[in-house]
């Protein structure tokens, strides 16, 4: 009998316990369900270099437009469109027949001018021993010594004259100014070519290049400053369009006497070397300048950062994992993230992914991610600042 009462008390005893428990493991799954998923990523601390990029365009260092000096049909073509040539190499051959005829004839002129001199210098002779001799007068040898003299000029005209034709024979050959790379807009065999008037084909140097690119007048007076007045000759590197990093440096090479009237900016040129003819004007680049060194700088990414109005904010966790609002004081942007002047330290826990869902004090259940994994980079590699546009804005 007592046994059987023992058991029953206990059974009685299990049958309460089960509704508690099944109670706490209620109250468990339901505080669980409150926590909001969010991503969080711990801010970062270290030595960051401010890097600027802009929009540049690669420029030829020298670029003529290849015109005839002298006029009449292209009667011969050495070269094809795209081709590097060298300075002095033929190009084309203008219709020299006119040429070579002008040129005898000045040569004509001057053996005549040249025979006629001569004889009025044997005369002179001649005449410097007659009024020697008292034979002719004094105004007879001053008029032939007059004669000579205006012979002696025709001659000096002649022979200008026969360089002239010359060069004009020598100039139906025409060359290539400078060494570089050819269009493909030259001009065929038949064309009549107008002396200084009609571009037969544009050669550019292509080894080394410019990349233009402009800064606004607060970024030139940084930049100045950072270089301690020596903004002629800072590095510069270069992305070009399909993300590939240009293995070359360059370094400022002009830089602008004034800022324009229509953008504010500042034109800027920087030389590239160019062995492998690699870079084509006309072509897009990011131009890379690196400025001063920010010690210990905080990072976290710009995802992370929140605008309300004029102010900014970064949601970080708590050790209770509830989330905290931080206002912070924002500096330069670096690739994907921001650096952070005050509000948050190192390693601090902040919000990068559900932004949206939170707000001050919630309950949040975080998983840790990686930059790798968010696709972070210290790369400029997007929002270029492309200060050649107008009313382009000013770093402060």
């Amino acid at each position: 009998m007592v046994k059987s009462w023992r058991k029953f008390v206990g059974a009685c005893t299990l049958l309460m316990a089960v509704p508690m428990i099944f109670a706490g493991c209620g109250a468990n799954k339901q505080q669980a369900a409150g926590a909001v998923q969010v991503k969080t990523m711990a801010a970062i601390q270290q030595n960051t270099p401010l890097s600027f990029e802009y929009a540049g365009t690669v420029k030829g260092t020298n670029e003529v437009s290849v015109q005839s000096r002298v006029s009449g049909s292209v009667v011969a073509k050495y070269i094809h469109g795209g081709e590097q040539v060298t300075a002095g190499q033929a190009l084309y051959k203008v219709d020299d027949g006119n040429y070579i005829n002008s040129l005898n004839q000045a040569k004509a002129n001057l053996a005549q001018a040249q025979a006629t001199l001569s004889n009025a210098q044997q005369d002179l002779s001649r005449y410097a021993q007659l009024v020697n001799n008292n034979a002719i007068s004094e105004q007879t040898y001053t008029n032939q010594q007059q004669t000579v003299a205006s012979y002696q000029a025709a001659v000096e005209a002649d022979e200008a004259l026969v360089d002239t034709a010359k060069k004009n024979y020598n100039d139906t050959i025409v060359r290539a100014p400078i060494s570089g790379r050819l269009d493909v807009n030259d001009v065929a065999t038949g064309t009549y070519a107008t002396g200084g008037s009609t571009t037969l084909v544009t050669l550019g140097a292509v080894d080394p290049v410019y990349v233009q690119f402009s800064l606004s007048e607060n970024e030139y007076l940084k930049f100045n400053q950072v270089f301690n007045g020596q903004f002629i000759g800072t590095a510069v590197n270069i992305v070009l369009s399909d993300g590939s990093k240009y293995p070359i440096a360059g370094k400022v090479a002009q830089v602008d006497r004034s800022m324009t009237d229509n953008t504010g900016t500042l034109t800027v040129k920087a030389v590239f070397d160019n062995p492998n003819t690699l870079l084509l004007p006309g072509m897009f680049a990011r131009v890379e300048l690196t400025g001063e060194t920010v010690p210990n700088a905080i990072l976290v990414p710009q995802r992370a950062v929140q605008q309300v109005l004029d102010k900014s904010f970064v949601m970080v966790v708590g050790a209770d994992n509830k989330t905290i609002s931080r206002a912070v004081k924002l500096g330069e942007k670096i690739g994907s993230y921001q650096i952070i002047e005050s509000g948050i330290k190192a390693g601090d826990k902040v919000i990068v992914e559900g932004l949206t869902k939170v707000r001050d004090g919630v309950l949040v259940n975080p998983t840790m991610t990686t930059a790798k994994e968010l696709g972070l980079t210290m790369q400029n590699s997007a929002d270029i600042k492309d200060a050649s546009s107008a009313g382009a804005s000013q770093k402060q």
